[in-house]
């Protein structure tokens, strides 16, 4: 691959990424959105993450598994519970870490 390619590649790469990011606050500056439009953005950041950590807590190998032998979902409930009472990051970070750590040192 000649050097003029990796180049346009990765100008083509830059535009395709900042384009659709920069798109709707050049079209949307200045202008109020309705409420329903502004409720409903507030949920959008909560569903990427939700979608893209639920594969990985319930999905072995391409299977679902609920077993016990899956640590991350199980550790996950009171994860998710310490993060939908406290509403911290910090805190919810620290305990499934912790209890993942915790889980892993009783097993082992």
């Amino acid at each position: 691959m000649d050097e003029q390619t990796i180049w346009l590649t990765i100008l083509g790469m830059s535009l395709v990424t900042v384009i659709p990011r920069l798109l709707p606050v050049w079209l949307l500056a200045g202008r109020t959105l309705p409420p329903l439009v502004v409720t409903w953005l507030r949920y959008v950041p909560v569903a990427v993450l939700a979608a893209m950590l639920a594969p990985s807590l319930v999905l072995q190998e391409g299977h679902l598994d609920f077993s016990w032998s899956n640590l991350y979902f199980w550790v996950s409930l009171p994860t998710i519970a310490v993060a939908w009472k406290t509403r911290n990051l910090f805190l919810t970070v620290i305990t499934g870490m912790g209890g993942i750590a915790l889980v892993r040192l009783l097993l082992t």
